[in-house]
């Protein structure tokens, strides 16, 4: 089946800026509208998602002349820097950008998805207003979902399977459940898809031209981030469990020299704040990184802070996330244009101080503008599932299970939604 990535904009924008009816803008356009703070989208993470990197190569293939070939010297970076400025939401997953879009609605105009799942909102009744979808008259590009064949011996069994899938009345019924488009000519798509050759943009000739737009936007072009981690360092971490927090948080500072630790380590421009508790919250430390280097003076002085980290003492869990909270509401107050988040890990119950009513109390007095700080706990050790789940809904973040995956994967994989 076929899905390209495109923007959907709530309908009053798309009708106010002349944007319906096949009146479809470039990218430019869109680009002009985010530089201007009119347009704010949500999009997923490039470096961690199909959709958000399908999004970054066709608009930076836009920006560098539309043609055949991607041209990186060619590529208007003030224009590029312009449209990520839109960018007022992340996610490390399309389906969990869909989701918190939904939740969000009211604060944003508009998200880059799956055509599939813009046309699955719009026929869901959860949104508020119906999103208009466009195909940027450059070009998009789309996604064509292959079947791989992984061993040879069973072709005849895999050919066999792929002729059932693309027959047509499968493929009918595949575009009619799924809402993506068939990949034979054959079958025509129906009515909830636009009449309209689809111009496919291209895409890098090298890995090296991918590498350099990925870290270009974590970098340079995203929002930066403010990134707070609430880490428990309770008694009940001594040993492997603080031997583990250290090694997973000091690959963040460039230990991890794979292409996935890379993407993953601390970006240029973010501020990264550190906040240990037992008994009570300790004092927070702020590291505002420049230089991305693992040898850096901020990934050394990290890295130094995360080795002197020791466990004793006990829990109070809520105690140091409502001093988070207030971090990062005075954080937000002062520079709105950054993604906020809060990545809480614990190994334990909560066993003093306040309790989960008091943190959902002051979450729903928070002020407006900070409704967009989301809190990602992490289950490790004997964590409350529960409680931890519920604290993640609270936020609009997500849990993460350190109880069966390492915890330096879940610490990257989080580098997604951040």
């Amino acid at each position: 089946m076929l899905s390209p990535v495109v923007m959907g904009i709530k309908q009053s924008r798309a009708r106010a800026w002349g944007w319906e009816n096949k009146a479809d803008p470039t990218w430019r356009d869109v680009a002009a509208k985010a530089a201007a703070g009119e347009l704010h989208y949500a999009m997923t993470n490039p470096s961690s998602s199909n959709s958000g990197f399908t999004a970054l190569i066709g608009v930076a293939a836009a920006l560098s002349g539309g043609g055949e070939v991607f041209e990186p010297a060619r590529l208007d970076t003030q224009a590029l820097k312009g449209f990520f400025s839109g960018q007022a939401m992340t996610a490390g997953s399309s389906g969990w950008l869909a989701e918190a879009y939904v939740r969000g609605q009211d604060g944003l105009d508009g998200l880059i998805n799956y055509e599939s799942v813009l046309l699955q909102l719009n026929s869901s009744g959860r949104l508020h207003e119906p999103l208009t979808l466009i195909y940027p008259k450059e070009g998009i590009i789309t996604a064509d979902y292959p079947l791989m064949l992984l061993n040879a011996d069973k072709r005849q069994d895999y050919d066999k399977l792929v002729a059932c899938l693309k027959s047509p009345p499968i493929q009918t019924r595949l575009m009619r459940e799924t809402q993506r488009r068939p990949v034979i000519p054959q079958v025509r798509p129906d009515s909830r898809f636009p009449d309209r050759l689809l111009v496919e943009l291209p895409f890098p000739r090298t890995r090296a031209e991918v590498d350099r737009l990925l870290f270009s936007y974590l970098d340079e072009q995203s929002r930066p981030s403010y990134t707070l981690f609430v880490l428990d360092t309770s008694g009940s971490m001594e040993g492997e469990r603080i031997d583990h927090l250290r090694q997973a948080l000091a690959n963040l500072t460039g230990l991890d020299t794979s292409l996935t630790g890379q993407f993953a380590r601390f970006r240029s421009r973010e501020t990264v704040v550190m906040l240990p508790f037992s008994n009570r919250p300790s004092e927070p430390t702020s590291f505002v990184i420049k230089d991305t280097g693992s040898d850096s003076e901020q990934m050394l002085a990290l890295r130094a802070y995360i080795n002197r980290l020791s466990a004793k003492g006990g829990t109070a869990i809520y105690d140091a996330l409502g001093r988070a909270m207030d971090l990062a509401v005075e954080a937000v107050v002062k520079d709105p244009d950054r993604f906020y988040s809060i990545v809480l890990l614990t190994d334990g119950e909560n066993q003093g101080g306040a309790g989960y009513a008091d943190l959902e109390r002051r979450y729903r007095q928070l002020p407006e503008q900070a409704r967009s700080i989301r809190v990602f706990p992490i289950l490790f050790g004997d964590s409350n599932v529960s409680e931890m789940e519920a604290v993640g809904r609270l936020s609009g973040g997500r849990t993460f299970d350190a109880q069966k995956h390492a915890l330096s994967t879940v610490f990257k994989t989080i580098r997604g939604y951040q």
